[in-house]
């Protein structure tokens, strides 16, 4: 699998390529943002690997710019390690964020786990069809689409895995630990910004109002359910 690395320091860069080059992935380097738009353009990725503090073109920017046209697993890997710093990388459309200092073996099982995901949402139709209705949305379990009065949602593989969950479990209250296991498949820390962030984005996908969801609801001081349009 081809993989986007986006990093300016070399030294960090030829560490990953080389290590991950042994786990017989192809590894793209690039040291600024521009090229790193230019690349992705170019040719296609399994996944993005991201720094944010990069010239030219910052990797917010760099992200933002892939998200336009795709939903391609990007992991954010940044000496930026504050609460807000992991919310905004998040909420412009990052699957998951690593901070520097880290370990290469924790950066090839989150690039598993999100490839992981990634293929299981996009892969091929099945025979049989099936289906999850509420309200205006239907989900459609054989295709991986999500269509909202018969217009087309895109959602990432974790908004997706998120509101499968919810509809496949109507009556079910989620915590935020829960809800971290099960899509993330990861021991839940503490950190509830992952879970939060994906809630909003996904929110103001298929919400017509996301300040008044009536689709994913927050049960206070517990988690989250899905509504009740019956």
């Amino acid at each position: 699998m081809k993989l986007l690395l986006v990093e300016d320091d070399m030294e960090i860069s030829q560490m990953l390529k080389d290590y991950l080059g042994a786990e017989n992935y192809e590894v793209v380097c690039v040291a600024d943002g521009k090229e790193a738009c230019e690349k992705f353009d170019s040719d296609s990725y399994a996944l993005v690997l991201l720094d944010l503090m990069i010239p030219k073109i910052s990797g917010m920017e760099v992200m933002q710019h892939i998200r336009q046209s795709s939903t391609i697993p990007i992991i954010i890997v940044s000496a930026k390690d504050t609460d807000a710093d992991k919310t905004l990388g998040l909420g412009l459309g990052a699957d998951d964020y690593i901070t520097k200092p880290f370990s290469v073996t924790e950066v090839l099982a989150r690039i598993k786990a999100n490839i992981r995901r990634s293929t299981q949402y996009s892969k091929p139709a099945e025979p049989e069809n099936e289906t999850l209705v509420i309200g205006e949305l239907v989900m459609n379990l054989t295709d991986y689409t999500v269509t909202k009065r018969n217009v087309k949602v895109d959602l990432t593989a974790k908004e997706y895995e998120i509101l499968k969950l919810l509809l496949q479990n109507p009556q079910k209250v989620y915590t935020k630990e829960q809800m971290y296991s099960l899509i993330w498949n990861d021991a839940y820390l503490g950190d509830e910004n992952a879970v939060n962030v994906h809630i909003s984005r996904l929110r103001n996908k298929i919400e017509d109002n996301p300040r008044t969801p009536k689709y994913v609801i927050t049960v206070w001081g517990i988690g989250y359910k899905l509504g009740d349009l019956s």
